[in-house]
């Protein structure tokens, strides 16, 4: 893809997103004092917006797994994050009642950022443990008073080369909080088709592959390092050696 067809597409993209802030902002607005609607709102705004930010990538996108996405089943899902991408495809791909949580820097992100502290989503300080700590056992009760799902990032940042980094503890206390299993998403490709730190779209293609759920009814008997450790294997065992971890 060359660069200027590049910069239509993300100029159609910045328009599309404007454009439906307004709409969707207003209706969140309207919503305020009911957060679970407002989550759920936002899930439908999710799947269009998704899918049109996708296709405006020009990435062809195959998902397998599809199946252990289920809504019926609240669960705590985890993806790996190696672009800009990995956020809409999440947005796409996630059901009906799923709550994200990422740090509250998000809130910067142009039209994304206010529409998602609008819906209701938890926003983390990583600064400050204490202060995220309680943002954790906030959403524990939020999640479990409204019947959510949780979609997060355990990396907590975004890779720069598309390798797995080290995963954060915090999926761990939650799911021990709430009792929900575990489920992996795992992108494979989304680091080439969107280059971090350039607006080069490449239309490389993307993989994801939602993995069979993870128990977790025995964890809060487990050291959390072993567990994060087992986890961080699966996701390292589904990704292409091009995104493998480095050794230590």
């Amino acid at each position: 893809m060359t660069r200027v067809e590049s910069w239509i597409r993300l100029g159609v993209g910045f328009v599309y997103m404007g454009l439906s802030f307004v709409v969707h902002a207003t209706v969140l607005v309207l919503l305020m004092p009911f957060r679970g609607v407002r989550i759920r709102s936002c899930n439908v705004y999710g799947w269009i917006t998704g899918r049109v930010v996708t296709w405006l990538s020009g990435s062809p996108i195959t998902v397998l797994g599809r199946e252990h996405l289920d809504p019926g089943r609240p669960a705590i899902y985890l993806a790996n994050h190696a672009s800009i991408l990995d956020i809409f495809t999440g947005i796409m791909l996630g059901p009906m009642g799923v709550v994200g949580v990422a740090k509250k820097e998000i809130v910067y992100t142009p039209f994304f950022g206010q529409l998602y502290w609008l819906s209701g989503h938890l926003l983390i300080d990583r600064g400050r443990s204490d202060r995220a700590r309680a943002a954790m056992e906030r959403l524990q009760d939020t999640v479990n008073h409204h019947g959510l799902s949780i979609w997060m990032f355990p990396e907590g940042t975004r890779s720069r080369d598309g390798r797995l980094l080290p995963l954060k503890k915090g999926f761990v206390h939650l799911a021990i909080g709430t009792g929900l299993p575990v489920v992996p998403v795992v992108h494979r490709g989304a680091h080439k088709a969107w280059e971090k730190g350039t607006t080069r779209l490449t239309g490389s293609p993307i993989e994801i592959e939602v993995l069979p759920a993870i128990d977790t009814s025995d964890w809060a008997d487990r050291s959390t390092d072993e567990i994060v450790e087992e986890v961080h294997a699966v996701f390292a065992a589904h990704l292409h050696e091009d995104q493998q971890p480095l050794p230590v």
